[in-house]
């Protein structure tokens, strides 16, 4: 399960070691962790990292399909928090050590920053292949995010993203060695905390205004195949 410390000024979120996808009980936890990160006072930032061979996963698939019953509740759960960290008053880096694949991608657009390792791992959007479009949310989120010529091609093709290509492609904005892709988020971070403020929140919310609307939608169309 995600766990939070704090090293000086940067909380660090670790979002776990397995595929991190996104359960209620994940999600949960997550929000959480976030109150105690959004809640505290002073210079601070946030990097989100997680341990192993994934970053992220998205969505659990598995669990939704048990239960289509909620699917309505559980699409909006994910958005708020796609929606939350996108416009957290405080600077946000992800650090994308591993495997960084459809929703779990989609998280790592809502940070202000990302770090990718370079070697090994991709990101990707895989909706394309695995027949699931994207709500209006998440497609404002993909675009409003990256430059149209790659949102077009990561949503369209599912392209996977070595670290390098992610970089040159502006979806991160750095990739490094693994063993200093957690290091290298901190210092991003560490470097930022006195912007953390109300108005920061403010200008992410109007920077990014078209995406949280869509997120924050009463009505999410989720649908397969």
């Amino acid at each position: 399960m995600p766990t939070l410390e704090r090293r000086d000024d940067v909380f660090l979120l670790d979002l776990g070691d397995t595929e991190n996808r996104f359960h209620p009980d994940w999600l949960a936890s997550v929000g959480a962790l976030l109150d105690e990160v959004e809640n505290a006072e002073g210079p601070r930032a946030l990097v989100t990292a997680a341990t192993g061979k994934f970053f992220s996963n998205g969505l659990d698939l598995d669990w939704l399909l048990a239960h289509t019953d909620r699917a309505a509740e559980y699409a909006a759960s994910v958005q708020e928090l796609l929606a939350r960290v996108l416009t957290l008053p405080l600077v946000t880096v992800a650090a994308l050590q591993g495997h960084t694949f459809a929703a779990g991608a989609m998280l790592s657009l809502c940070h202000d920053f990302r770090v990718m390792r370079a070697d090994r791992g991709y990101w990707c959007l895989p909706e394309a292949d695995i027949h699931i479009p994207f709500t209006p949310g998440m497609s404002a989120l993909i675009q409003a995010r990256l430059t149209p010529q790659t949102a077009h091609e990561a949503m369209v093709t599912a392209r996977r993203y070595g670290g390098e290509e992610a970089r040159a492609a502006g979806i991160v904005d750095r990739a490094v060695a693994e063993d200093a892709v957690r290091a290298t988020a901190l210092e991003i971070a560490g470097s930022l905390t006195a912007k953390a403020s109300p108005t920061l929140g403010v200008i992410k919310s109007r920077m990014y205004g078209r995406a949280v609307a869509e997120l924050r939608a009463e009505e999410i169309p989720l649908s397969f195949g």
